[in-house]
């Protein structure tokens, strides 16, 4: 299977931002792991903190892989234009967040992309994404 990671705004700085609330890990580091997990199917990685350039990336991803795994970031909260994008493609795509946005403030409590996802996972610190390669796994 192939599974692409899209992760928007700030995430480039896991490891360095907010260790409290996103750990002390970076992605990078991280994403070796998870591919070594499964080495059966490929990932591929890409992050940016332009809103454009992550609707970009679901329209080359959203019809040639299998899963796309989105962690939109602060966008989630704001983002019609990345609702539409994933609702216009065809590869089902998991909402990720690695802290849980109910436990933050207020404003994070609603995501604009969960609905037109296939579901979400958030609050499993970094683990979320392996929990969201295995629900692409199972479908």
């Amino acid at each position: 299977m192939k599974i692409v990671i899209i992760n928007g705004p700030n995430l480039n700085l896991l490891g360095k931002r907010e260790p409290s609330v996103y750990g002390s890990e970076s992605f990078e580091a991280f994403f070796e792991k998870l591919k070594a997990l499964y080495p059966s199917h490929q990932f591929i990685y890409f992050q940016s903190n332009v809103e454009g350039e992550l609707i970009n990336g679901l329209h080359e991803h959203g019809f040639s892989s299998d899963g796309i795994i989105l962690n939109a970031g602060g966008y989630t909260h704001t983002s019609v234009a990345l609702a539409d994008a994933i609702a216009a493609v065809k590869t089902p795509v998991v909402e990720v967040h690695i802290s849980n946005i109910f436990s933050r403030e207020d404003y994070r409590h609603v995501s604009l992309i969960g609905g037109k996802c296939k579901g979400s996972i958030s609050g499993f610190g970094m683990d979320s994404y392996r929990l969201a390669v295995e629900s692409i796994l199972q479908q």
